[in-house]
């Protein structure tokens, strides 16, 4: 049986892709089993600064099989929530994650990718939020990470809307940070988290969870706290002052040049 989730590595970089292609990546309870097992590996390794997340075929992910809501509306609402964790797990691993949005992702898979902290979307993406045509309620925290996503408003009005979007207009509306082809779409998220892959990983770990919590803090005071520790720590690290070494050599050679 193969596997549904493959995980790849390029240096600090990890590309973690849902291979289920024939059931267009469903967020089933093996695959979801087989993402919290992959990102604990991962989380595991010193050295990994990021992780993206795509899917294999023509699909990102089409959210939860119709069995697990057929199931739900028996009564049993257990595969439901075990298909919430396909999704938030991606919201609490410490690692930078970037989803390579290469095709529709619909419902719990809209979430996926809503979990992660920066989103490329191909031309040939969909973001279908699919509740109001389904008319079930949206789960999962839908409600706010498409709020903190696109404001409330616009929210509000997809939702009661039934509205869709394609890479590009998702890119318009702030769902996405980019919209590319779909065939560049995995490179184009490789090459970000590159760049991010330069920096020291314990760095990038400690400014992803600071990023993912200042949205919910009441105050600047807060974040001012918050951010103090942390640039306490990063200023005893070897690697701020190699940093600063090289900006004062700069500005040594630039005086030198204008003198």
């Amino acid at each position: 049986m193969p596997d549904l989730v493959t995980v790849s590595r390029r240096g600090p970089v990890a590309l973690l892709t849902l291979n289920d292609p024939a059931q267009r990546n469903v967020l089933s309870s093996r695959m979801v089993a087989q993402i919290d097992q992959a990102l604990t590996e991962l989380e595991g390794q010193p050295s990994v600064t990021a992780v993206v997340v795509t899917g294999a075929g023509p699909s990102f992910c089409a959210g939860a099989e119709l069995s697990t809501l057929e199931q739900a509306a028996d009564g049993d609402f257990t595969l439901v929530r075990r298909v919430y964790t396909g999704f938030t797990r991606f919201m609490s691993t410490p690692l930078l994650t970037i989803a390579a949005i290469n095709g529709p992702a619909v419902g719990a898979g809209l979430n996926l990718a809503l979990a992660c902290d920066i989103r490329i979307a191909a031309d040939s993406a969909r973001f279908v939020p699919r509740f109001a045509e389904l008319r079930i309620f949206p789960g999962g925290g839908h409600t706010w990470l498409l709020s903190r996503a696109i404001g409330q408003q616009a929210a509000t009005m997809a939702l009661l809307s039934g509205r869709t979007w394609d890479g590009r207009q998702a890119t318009e509306a702030g769902l996405a940070a980019q919209c590319v082809p779909r065939e560049r779409v995995v490179d184009a998220a490789l090459a970000l988290a590159g760049h991010v892959g330069e920096l020291e990983a314990e760095y990038v770990r400690r400014l992803v969870s600071v990023l993912r919590s200042v949205p919910l803090l009441l105050d600047h005071n807060q974040a001012l706290e918050i951010e103090a520790e942390h640039q306490h720590w990063s200023i005893q690290q070897p690697a701020f002052r190699r940093g600063l070494a090289r900006l004062q050599q700069n500005l040594r050679a630039r005086n030198e040049a204008r003198a």
